[in-house]
Formats: C-alpha cells, sequence, structure tokens
C-alpha cells in the first residue's frame, strides 16, 4: 500500500516537473507592457481634415500609416490597436528615442508615382482611392480611382513610349532620396517589409479609372490598395494622452514583481500546507500548475504582462485556494460526523461545487464588465482575471480533486485521516467551532459602522479624492536625478510658465510634479531636454486631456452600475431577490469604506483604482455568496413552519460554519497582496492598498453585515408566534 502511495506520489511530482519544463520555455516571448520594460504610449484621436464623418476605411488606413512608421523604428513587440470608431493606441515597449518615437509617428505617409530611374512623374494627388479589383481572368488587381485624368494620361503616354523595361510605373511609399531606388529595392518591391509598393509595366496611356495587374494574391492586392489609400489619407492624428516610462525603471520593477510574486506564493504553500497537511499541500503544488496554465493562456492570445494584470493573477490565486478552502471545510465538517475518508472527500465536493460555482460566476461578471468598459490595462487586468477564473475550475476543482481523490483511494490516509487533512486536534478531541452571534454582534457594531460612514461621505463631500491624472487630465511629471531637489523642481517649472498643482518626494528620491497643463509634443520636448540638459535626470511623463477623463468617468460609472445589476439578476435567479439585495447593500458599505479611507489618507486614484474597486465587489460577493450559500442549504433543512427565532438560528448557525473560511480565505489573498506592497513596485501600490482595505471590509460584511440585511428583509415576510 505504502509501494502504491509513493508510486502515485512519484507519479504527480514528474508530471509537475515535465509540466514546468514544456511551459517555462515559452516565457522567453512574453510580452511586456511598459510599466514592466519601460517605453512610450500614446493615444490618438482620429478626425478627417475635411470635416466629414470618419469611416472604417478612414481608420484602416491611418492605421496601415502607424504601422508602417512604428516598423521603421525597428521595435521588436509594437501595440497598435484600434478602440472605438476614432481612437488608436500605439504602445512601443523598450523604447528609448521618445522624442524620435513621436516623429516617426507623426510622420505624413506620402505615396508617389516614379520611373525607373527614380524620377518623380506624379504624386498621391492624382488619386482618389484604391481598392480590390480582379482582371479579365478572375485574378486579384488593384483598381485606381483617378482624380486628375488630364495629368495621369500625360504621364501613362510617357511611360508606355519608353523602350521595354524602362515602361515601367513605380509606386513608392515614402521615398527618400539617397535611401530608395529602383536598382537596389526592385528585388523586394511588393513585399511587405520593402518601400517599394508596385512595378508595373504601362502599355498604353490611360485618361480615366484603371487597373494594376500583377501575379497578386488576394491578400497581397488587399495590402497594396490599402497602402496606396495611406498614402492619400484624409486623416489628422490628435495626441490626447501619452506616457512615457524609462526602462531602467521598468526593468527594476519587473524584478521586484516577481521577486514578490515567487515569495507570495511560497507562502501561500506553506500555509496551506500547515493548515490542511497533505490535501493542502497537494493543492498548494497544483498552485504552480495553476499559474503556468493561466501564463501559458496569456502568452497564446497575445497578452501583454503589465502590472495591473500580475495583480489580476495574484487576485486569481487567492481565489483558487478559496476553492480548495471551501472544499476542505466540508471534508472536515464530514469526517467531524464519524464518515470515513473516501466518504466524506466525495460528500465535502459535492457540497462545496455550488458555492464554488457561484462564487466564481458572480467575479465573472465583473470581469467582463471590466474587459467591455475598461481601456489598456484595465482590459488587460480584466483579460486576465477571466483566465484565472476559468483556470481555477479546471485545475484547482477538476484536477485537483481527482488527484486528492487518487490519493484517498490508496487507502494509505485510512487509517490516519488526520495526515490527509486536519482535521482534529492533537489531544484527539474535536475542534470547537467558533461560536459566532452575527445578529447580536452587529446590533452592538453598526453604529460604529453608520457613524464611520457618515462622518466619511461628509470628509468626502468636503475634501474630496486625490485624483491622479486620469480623473482629472492635466500632465504628470517624475524627474529622477542624482542633485535634484523640490525646491529646484518647481522652481525651474514656474520659471517655464507652469502651474503646478502638487509636488512630492517619492520613493528613490523621485519628484513627482502634477500639472494642470496638458503638455504638447513640443512641451513634453521642452521638459525632457531642459531637466536632462540641467540635471542629467531621467523624466516620465504622462498626458491626459479633458476628453479622455471624461471617457473614463464614465467608463468608471458605467462599469459599477451595470456590474450592480449584474449581480443582482444573478443572484436572484441562482438564490432569491432578498439575498441580491443584501449583497448589493454589502457591496456599498464594502465600496464607501474603501472610497472613504483613500479620501483620509490622500491616497492617489486612478484608472487602476476602478479595477481594484470593482476586484473588491467580485471578490467580496465571492465571500457572502459563501455564506448565502450554507444559509439557503440550512433553511432547506426547516420542515415546520419558520419564525423569526428559527431565521436567527439560520444566520447564526451558517456564519458559524463559514467562519474559518473567511478568515482563511482571507489570509491566504492578503499574503501575495502584502509582499507585493513590500517588495513590488508603487505602480500597484493603490491597487494593493485599496485591495487590503477591501478584503478587510469584505471580511466584515460577509460575516456581520450581509446576514444581518438579509434578516431584518425576511423576517418582515413571516409572523412570529
Amino acid at each position: 500500500m505504502k509501494k502504491s502511495f509513493v508510486k502515485r506520489l512519484f507519479i504527480f511530482f514528474a508530471v509537475v516537473i515535465l509540466f514546468c519544463l514544456i511551459y517555462i520555455p515559452l516565457f522567453n516571448d512574453m510580452k511586456f507592457g511598459l510599466d514592466l520594460k519601460g517605453g512610450f504610449e500614446v493615444l490618438y484621436q482620429v478626425k478627417r481634415s475635411d470635416g466629414k464623418k470618419l469611416t472604417s476605411n478612414d481608420m484602416n488606413s491611418t492605421y496601415d500609416v502607424l504601422k508602417r512608421n512604428v516598423d521603421s523604428l525597428g521595435v521588436s513587440e509594437p501595440e497598435i490597436t484600434m478602440e472605438g470608431t476614432d481612437r488608436i493606441r500605439v504602445k512601443l515597449a523598450g523604447i528609448t528615442d521618445i522624442e524620435g518615437a513621436r516623429k516617426a509617428l507623426s510622420n505624413v505617409a506620402n505615396i508617389s508615382f516614379r520611373d525607373t530611374d527614380d524620377k518623380l512623374l506624379m504624386d498621391s494627388s492624382v488619386i482618389n482611392s484604391a481598392k480590390l479589383s480582379y482582371d479579365e481572368e478572375g485574378r486579384p488587381a488593384i483598381s485606381l480611382q483617378v482624380a486628375d485624368k488630364e495629368k495621369f494620361l500625360q504621364v501613362t503616354t510617357d511611360i508606355s513610349s519608353k523602350e521595354p523595361g524602362k515602361n515601367i510605373m513605380v509606386i513608392w511609399y515614402n521615398f527618400e532620396n539617397g535611401v530608395n531606388s529602383y536598382d537596389k529595392d526592385k528585388e523586394t518591391c511588393g513585399e511587405e517589409e520593402s518601400d517599394c509598393l508596385s512595378a508595373a509595366s504601362v502599355s498604353q496611356g490611360f485618361s480615366s479609372d484603371v487597373i494594376i495587374t500583377g501575379n497578386f494574391e488576394k491578400e497581397e492586392a488587399e495590402q497594396l490598395a490599402t497602402s496606396i489609400n495611406a498614402g492619400s489619407i484624409s486623416t489628422k492624428l490628435t495626441e490626447i494622452s501619452s506616457q512615457n516610462v524609462n526602462a531602467s525603471y521598468g526593468e527594476g520593477v519587473l524584478v521586484k514583481t516577481f521577486t514578490a510574486g515567487i515569495i507570495g506564493m511560497l507562502l501561500v504553500i506553506l500555509f496551506m500546507s500547515i493548515l490542511y497537511k497533505f490535501s493542502g499541500f497537494i493543492s498548494g503544488i497544483n498552485l504552480l500548475l495553476y499559474m503556468l496554465l493561466v501564463m501559458g493562456i496569456f502568452w497564446l492570445i497575445g497578452g501583454v504582462l503589465t502590472l495591473p494584470s500580475i495583480a489580476a493573477l495574484v487576485l486569481g490565486i487567492g481565489m483558487a485556494v478559496d476553492s480548495c478552502v471551501v472544499t476542505n471545510e466540508r471534508i472536515k465538517e464530514e469526517l467531524l460526523s464519524g464518515k470515513s475518508l473516501k466518504t466524506a472527500y466525495d460528500a465535502g465536493n459535492s457540497q462545496s461545487w455550488s458555492t464554488i460555482f457561484d462564487a466564481n460566476a458572480t467575479t465573472l461578471i465583473v470581469a467582463i464588465v471590466l474587459f467591455i468598459f475598461g481601456e489598456s490595462q484595465v482590459k488587460g487586468f480584466a483579460t486576465m482575471l477571466i483566465i484565472t477564473i476559468f483556470a481555477t475550475m479546471f485545475i484547482m476543482v477538476f484536477i485537483n480533486r481527482k488527484l486528492l481523490k487518487w490519493f484517498v483511494n490508496s487507502k494509505i490516509f485510512e487509517n490516519n485521516k488526520n495526515a490527509f487533512i486536519r482535521y482534529e486536534k492533537k489531544n484527539n478531541t474535536q475542534n470547537k467551532k467558533i461560536k459566532v452571534n452575527s445578529i447580536g454582534l452587529i446590533k452592538k457594531n453598526i453604529p460604529i459602522t453608520v457613524i464611520y460612514l457618515v462622518l466619511g461621505i461628509v470628509f468626502l463631500m468636503v475634501n474630496g479624492l486625490n485624483l491622479g491624472i486620469d480623473f482629472r487630465s492635466g500632465s504628470d511629471i517624475t524627474l529622477s536625478a542624482n542633485k535634484i531637489t523640490v525646491s529646484d523642481v518647481e522652481k525651474d517649472l514656474k520659471q517655464m510658465g507652469y502651474k503646478i498643482v502638487s509636488i512630492s518626494k517619492q520613493e528613490n528620491n523621485e519628484i513627482y510634479v502634477k500639472l494642470n497643463t496638458e503638455l504638447k509634443e513640443d512641451g513634453i520636448n521642452k521638459v525632457n531636454n531642459y531637466f536632462a540638459d540641467k540635471y542629467n535626470a531621467k523624466t516620465e511623463i504622462n498626458v491626459v486631456t479633458n476628453i479622455v477623463k471624461q471617457e473614463l468617468v464614465k467608463n468608471a460609472i458605467y462599469s459599477v452600475l451595470i456590474a450592480a445589476i449584474a449581480i443582482i439578476i444573478y443572484i436572484s435567479i441562482r438564490f432569491k431577490f432578498s439575498y441580491a439585495i443584501s449583497s448589493i447593500l454589502a457591496l456599498i458599505h464594502d465600496v464607501l469604506f474603501v472610497i472613504i479611507l483613500f479620501s483620509i489618507l490622500k491616497i492617489e486614484v486612478n484608472v487602476i483604482f476602478i479595477a481594484a474597486i470593482l476586484t473588491i465587489v467580485g471578490y467580496s460577493i465571492n465571500n457572502t455568496i459563501v455564506v448565502f450559500d450554507r444559509i439557503r442549504e440550512n433553511m432547506s433543512l426547516l420542515k415546520k413552519k419558520v419564525t423569526k427565532d428559527d431565521l436567527k438560528n439560520v444566520v447564526n448557525n451558517s456564519i458559524t460554519e463559514t467562519f474559518k473560511r473567511a478568515i482563511y480565505t482571507t489570509i491566504t489573498t492578503l499574503i501575495p497582496v502584502i509582499c507585493l506592497i513590500l517588495l513590488g513596485s508603487k505602480g500597484i501600490l493603490p491597487f494593493n492598498i485599496a485591495l487590503i482595505f477591501g478584503l478587510i471590509a469584505g471580511c466584515y460584511s460577509s460575516i456581520l453585515l450581509a446576514g444581518q440585511i438579509w434578516y431584518m428583509i425576511e423576517k418582515k415576510t413571516i409572523k412570529n408566534k
């Protein structure tokens, strides 16, 4: 029997090691965001120069221009994404020449028609547009709509009269004398990386729309048409936000965050092993598989790893552990009732399923809302959170249960159940449950809660929040230099004519400045060059315009409202409307608790704070669902007509039965969050602080508030004899 157990343990670790060896090399190709690698990000608003309505073709042509301009910079992993119908975001991780990148991106695309000697024949003004077409034999071609027919006829007639080999009209993209030439580039002409778009023989003059034929594949013809359109686009780009992060800062953040994550993971595994012995240890090791699966999926979909996405991964670890805690606590209850290990294991897994499913489903709702309404880093956070939820259900529920069942069936623990899962004290007496008189406690604590919320709301209305650049618009400047003081920076910026909102010294002697001014390209270059020349300082400048601010505020409000409505609908369907209302009121408490604390402590509120708030909503509802699932179960056991005393007992007993689980889950989630605060980057410090406050508030509300609110609603529907 022992040989069978050792064999199974050996196979388990062999699979884990093999899984690690297969997956870990993939992460060499992982894309890192600006906050982990440094670089430059800019968000453009696209408009037509002639004031006409912007079309999808305009956006595609503009996108193509930006793509070619980015390719000229030689950036290995650029990100160019369309946001909505009139915005394009460009991220250039690892780039150091910010000024050069800005100029390259803003280059106007130019299409020119030349002969084989590189002589200019005509420019893009003769063409209205280009589109995919087909020749007489049905082969892909490009149709050119001619604007200046007289000029086009003259040029094509002249070219057609030349000898074979010279009667060629070459179409160039951003032709540059001394760099491009037909003799040098004709071998690669038509390929994606070449500035030579096409070289077509001209047999006669044309005065109308023409078709360019060649050995084109359909995709090649479409790309060429897009490139020609890009050369004569009628759109203009307005920079509405930008960010640059120093590369050395980014590398430091990556090391710190990675170290914090590893230490946090090891501490969680240790905590689980102490808490649940063998089953906790196996679950902890499965967390490694869970992390590898999450990161592997994120890599496969081309995800870009940023600080917020790492935060989502950390949160996912807490939720993955929660599924194990819920199941193990159920197994312990069954063992304490005298059942065999196999029977207790099966019963515990069966009883915990609905709780785990509902808790993850409600968090998934929040993640989907974040993905729909979030932008940039928030969308990345939501993507990672969605992946972690499905990975939790697969690895930490399905696979983990199958593996532990495998060890249970070995019967090695049949006579030593306490080695499989800690459920008895050393003196072999049963663990006593911590009796929680939730109804009684809340009556004593509710005045304190109400006073805090009322005074906090008043404080919030009077003093407001310490809004970051995302919610106030303007510019943020971070300066890093060996010999520079706050007074130096303040004096210099005032001399340059900028109004300072606030200035302070941060970690690593960095100076952080908030300006009301929305710095344009000239202003950014001016500030960068001034402090580089005078102090040899490295600067990071973020700019957000009022347009972006309004959009973020609107999306934040939509996100919270839609998430709340979706949760109410889901809980009403799965439970009952009274459960839904109780959950939402408890959530309002948790959100207000965190917002008030941020106001009191003057912690900066930025776009990632919204992700933190919605994460708290998801995690708090997770805790509350566990309690409500037990209340629903205990209510179903009542055979007689229910009285107020019955309701009170059900609430108190349900909270008593889930009390340890709430504490354990909060601790396992706090461990990696605290590690990120102590060892990680300041970039997600507000996020992590919000999570800590939110976890504490969520634990308090799920243990005391939610059940009490449900009791107050339900007792009005019955008559007490």
